[in-house]
Protein backbone atom coordinates (compact mmCIF):
# COMPACT_ATOMS: atom_id res chain seq x y z
CA UNK A 1 0.00 0.00 0.00
CA UNK A 2 1.35 3.62 -0.75
CA UNK A 3 2.74 4.85 2.39
CA UNK A 4 3.57 1.68 4.06
CA UNK A 5 7.60 2.05 2.61
CA UNK A 6 10.25 4.67 3.62
CA UNK A 7 12.40 5.11 7.05
CA UNK A 8 9.84 4.46 9.36
CA UNK A 9 8.40 1.59 8.12
CA UNK A 10 11.49 -0.14 8.26
CA UNK A 11 10.01 -3.46 6.32
CA UNK A 12 12.64 -5.53 8.46
CA UNK A 13 11.72 -4.47 11.49
CA UNK A 14 12.07 -6.58 14.67
CA UNK A 15 10.85 -6.25 18.18
CA UNK A 16 12.78 -3.96 20.38
CA UNK A 17 14.62 -4.86 23.89
CA UNK A 18 11.94 -3.18 26.59
CA UNK A 19 14.42 -0.16 28.50
CA UNK A 20 16.40 -1.50 31.46
CA UNK A 21 17.56 -0.14 35.03
CA UNK A 22 20.88 1.89 33.24
CA UNK A 23 23.00 4.52 34.37
CA UNK A 24 22.96 7.60 31.74
CA UNK A 25 25.47 9.95 32.03
CA UNK A 26 25.92 13.42 30.80
CA UNK A 27 27.89 16.57 31.16
CA UNK A 28 25.66 18.16 33.44
CA UNK A 29 23.38 15.16 35.35
CA UNK A 30 23.43 11.74 35.59
CA UNK A 31 20.27 10.00 35.27
CA UNK A 32 20.13 6.63 37.13
CA UNK A 33 17.29 3.91 38.52
CA UNK A 34 14.99 5.48 40.73
CA UNK A 35 16.44 4.08 44.75
CA UNK A 36 14.14 5.35 47.33
CA UNK A 37 16.38 4.78 50.38
CA UNK A 38 19.14 6.34 48.33
CA UNK A 39 16.92 9.35 46.61
CA UNK A 40 13.94 9.83 48.98
CA UNK A 41 15.07 12.69 51.45
CA UNK A 42 16.64 14.75 48.89
CA UNK A 43 13.69 14.33 46.48
CA UNK A 44 10.89 15.14 49.26
CA UNK A 45 13.18 18.45 49.92
CA UNK A 46 13.42 19.17 46.03
CA UNK A 47 9.58 18.88 44.96
CA UNK A 48 8.08 19.28 48.67
CA UNK A 49 10.02 21.09 50.76
CA UNK A 50 10.99 24.68 51.78
CA UNK A 51 10.79 27.01 48.38
CA UNK A 52 9.29 23.75 45.89
CA UNK A 53 7.28 24.68 42.79
CA UNK A 54 3.56 25.47 44.25
CA UNK A 55 2.55 24.18 40.84
CA UNK A 56 4.34 21.16 40.59
CA UNK A 57 1.76 18.59 41.30
CA UNK A 58 -1.52 20.66 39.68
CA UNK A 59 -1.20 18.38 36.58
CA UNK A 60 -0.10 14.99 38.16
CA UNK A 61 -1.81 11.92 39.45
CA UNK A 62 0.07 12.06 42.86
CA UNK A 63 0.90 14.66 45.10
CA UNK A 64 0.98 16.69 47.32
CA UNK A 65 1.78 14.70 50.18
CA UNK A 66 0.48 15.03 53.94
CA UNK A 67 3.89 13.47 55.32
CA UNK A 68 7.50 12.61 54.00
CA UNK A 69 6.80 9.29 54.83
CA UNK A 70 3.60 8.84 52.77
CA UNK A 71 5.77 10.50 50.49
CA UNK A 72 9.00 7.35 50.46
CA UNK A 73 6.12 5.07 50.93
CA UNK A 74 4.90 5.65 47.52
CA UNK A 75 8.48 6.17 46.05
CA UNK A 76 9.12 2.44 47.54
CA UNK A 77 6.38 1.42 45.10
CA UNK A 78 7.57 3.28 42.24
CA UNK A 79 11.00 2.11 42.32
CA UNK A 80 9.64 -1.55 41.79
CA UNK A 81 7.38 -0.66 39.23
CA UNK A 82 8.66 -2.00 35.65
CA UNK A 83 6.44 0.18 33.62
CA UNK A 84 6.40 2.85 34.33
CA UNK A 85 10.27 2.54 34.76
CA UNK A 86 11.43 5.58 37.12
CA UNK A 87 14.71 7.15 37.01
CA UNK A 88 16.17 9.94 39.66
CA UNK A 89 17.69 12.96 38.15
CA UNK A 90 21.14 13.43 39.67
CA UNK A 91 23.56 16.57 40.06
CA UNK A 92 26.72 14.66 40.05
CA UNK A 93 28.93 16.79 41.85
CA UNK A 94 26.37 17.15 44.34
CA UNK A 95 25.35 13.33 44.48
CA UNK A 96 21.63 14.93 44.75
CA UNK A 97 18.54 13.74 43.45
CA UNK A 98 16.95 16.65 41.69
CA UNK A 99 14.14 15.61 40.56
CA UNK A 100 12.04 12.17 38.47
CA UNK A 101 11.08 10.98 34.99
CA UNK A 102 10.18 7.48 33.84
CA UNK A 103 9.99 5.26 30.50
CA UNK A 104 6.44 3.91 30.21
CA UNK A 105 4.11 2.36 28.30
CA UNK A 106 6.45 0.36 26.56
CA UNK A 107 5.55 -1.61 23.65
CA UNK A 108 8.32 -3.22 22.30
CA UNK A 109 6.91 -5.62 19.49
CA UNK A 110 5.65 -2.13 17.63
CA UNK A 111 8.72 -0.27 19.40
CA UNK A 112 6.99 2.37 20.75
CA UNK A 113 7.34 4.23 24.59
CA UNK A 114 6.96 7.68 25.81
CA UNK A 115 8.71 10.13 28.60
CA UNK A 116 6.38 10.83 31.45
CA UNK A 117 5.68 11.00 35.44
CA UNK A 118 8.31 14.33 34.91
CA UNK A 119 8.86 15.90 38.45
CA UNK A 120 11.76 18.50 38.25
CA UNK A 121 12.58 20.43 41.63
CA UNK A 122 13.20 23.99 41.32
CA UNK A 123 16.76 23.71 41.16
CA UNK A 124 16.63 21.80 38.19
CA UNK A 125 13.96 22.98 36.16
CA UNK A 126 14.55 25.18 33.10
CA UNK A 127 18.09 24.08 33.47
CA UNK A 128 20.30 22.81 30.33
CA UNK A 129 20.75 19.61 33.61
CA UNK A 130 17.00 19.10 33.02
CA UNK A 131 17.37 19.45 29.20
CA UNK A 132 20.26 16.64 28.96
CA UNK A 133 18.22 14.46 31.27
CA UNK A 134 15.44 14.42 28.92
CA UNK A 135 17.91 14.36 26.04
CA UNK A 136 19.80 11.10 27.78
CA UNK A 137 16.60 9.30 28.63
CA UNK A 138 15.05 10.17 24.38
CA UNK A 139 18.63 8.98 22.96
CA UNK A 140 18.38 5.83 25.41
CA UNK A 141 15.20 4.35 24.07
CA UNK A 142 15.49 6.14 20.16
CA UNK A 143 19.21 5.68 19.39
CA UNK A 144 20.53 3.17 21.38
CA UNK A 145 16.98 0.44 22.15
CA UNK A 146 16.44 1.53 18.28
CA UNK A 147 12.55 2.53 18.99
CA UNK A 148 10.59 4.25 16.48
CA UNK A 149 8.22 5.99 18.30
CA UNK A 150 8.93 8.24 21.63
CA UNK A 151 5.38 9.76 22.81
CA UNK A 152 5.16 12.99 24.97
CA UNK A 153 1.81 13.42 26.48
CA UNK A 154 0.03 15.64 29.02
CA UNK A 155 -2.98 17.71 29.98
CA UNK A 156 -3.85 19.94 27.19
CA UNK A 157 -4.04 22.74 30.15
CA UNK A 158 -0.66 22.29 31.12
CA UNK A 159 0.83 24.85 29.28
CA UNK A 160 4.50 24.59 30.74
CA UNK A 161 4.62 20.73 29.60
CA UNK A 162 3.13 21.75 26.35
CA UNK A 163 6.04 24.32 25.85
CA UNK A 164 8.33 21.90 27.01
CA UNK A 165 7.41 19.74 24.39
CA UNK A 166 7.30 21.98 21.40
CA UNK A 167 11.17 23.17 22.84
CA UNK A 168 12.20 19.29 22.78
CA UNK A 169 11.34 18.63 18.91
CA UNK A 170 8.41 17.19 19.48
CA UNK A 171 5.40 17.00 16.98
CA UNK A 172 1.80 17.97 18.46
CA UNK A 173 -0.34 14.92 16.95
CA UNK A 174 -3.99 16.40 18.49
CA UNK A 175 -6.04 16.74 21.70
CA UNK A 176 -8.00 13.51 23.07
CA UNK A 177 -10.80 15.23 24.44
CA UNK A 178 -12.59 13.42 27.76
CA UNK A 179 -9.31 10.85 27.93
CA UNK A 180 -9.03 10.52 31.32
CA UNK A 181 -10.10 11.96 34.81
CA UNK A 182 -7.51 12.97 36.99
CA UNK A 183 -8.39 13.96 41.05
CA UNK A 184 -11.80 14.09 40.10
CA UNK A 185 -11.38 16.10 37.46
CA UNK A 186 -11.92 16.07 33.51
CA UNK A 187 -8.24 16.07 31.23
CA UNK A 188 -8.19 16.45 27.88
CA UNK A 189 -4.96 15.01 26.87
CA UNK A 190 -2.64 16.60 24.22
CA UNK A 191 -0.39 14.40 22.24
CA UNK A 192 3.03 14.58 20.88
CA UNK A 193 5.75 12.21 19.53
CA UNK A 194 9.10 11.92 18.03
CA UNK A 195 9.60 9.67 15.50
CA UNK A 196 12.85 7.47 14.25
CA UNK A 197 12.89 9.31 10.78
CA UNK A 198 12.61 13.09 12.81
CA UNK A 199 15.28 11.87 15.68
CA UNK A 200 18.55 11.88 13.99
CA UNK A 201 18.07 15.84 13.11
CA UNK A 202 16.48 16.40 17.06
CA UNK A 203 19.29 14.21 18.30
CA UNK A 204 21.62 17.05 16.51
CA UNK A 205 20.03 19.86 17.67
CA UNK A 206 20.53 18.91 21.11
CA UNK A 207 24.41 17.31 20.90
CA UNK A 208 25.21 21.07 20.04
CA UNK A 209 22.70 23.16 21.97
CA UNK A 210 24.31 21.27 25.31
CA UNK A 211 27.85 21.64 24.64
CA UNK A 212 29.59 23.86 26.47
CA UNK A 213 30.84 26.78 24.29
CA UNK A 214 27.00 27.13 23.61
CA UNK A 215 26.77 28.64 27.23
CA UNK A 216 28.55 31.58 28.45
CA UNK A 217 30.30 32.36 32.13
CA UNK A 218 26.89 33.11 33.63
CA UNK A 219 25.82 29.42 32.67
CA UNK A 220 23.35 31.12 30.09
CA UNK A 221 22.50 30.19 26.21
CA UNK A 222 23.99 31.74 23.83
CA UNK A 223 21.79 30.22 21.06
CA UNK A 224 17.87 28.43 21.59
CA UNK A 225 17.55 24.91 21.40
CA UNK A 226 15.32 25.35 18.24
CA UNK A 227 18.53 27.45 16.70
CA UNK A 228 20.24 24.11 15.93
CA UNK A 229 17.66 22.18 15.28
CA UNK A 230 17.85 20.51 11.20
CA UNK A 231 14.78 19.85 8.96
CA UNK A 232 14.54 16.24 8.70
CA UNK A 233 15.95 14.67 5.66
Amino acid sequence: MAGDEGYGAKVSWKPVAPPDRVVLTGRYIRVEPLHAATHGADLFRAVQGPGADPELWSYMPNGPYAAERVFLEDLDVREASPDPLFFAIVDPELTEARGIASLMRIDVANGVGEIGHIWFGPSLQRTRAATEAIFLLANYLLTELGYRRLEWKCNDLNNRSRRAADRYGFTYEGTFRQHSVVKGRNRDTAWYSIIDRDWPAIRIGFEEWLDPANFDETGSQKRRLEDFRRAPK
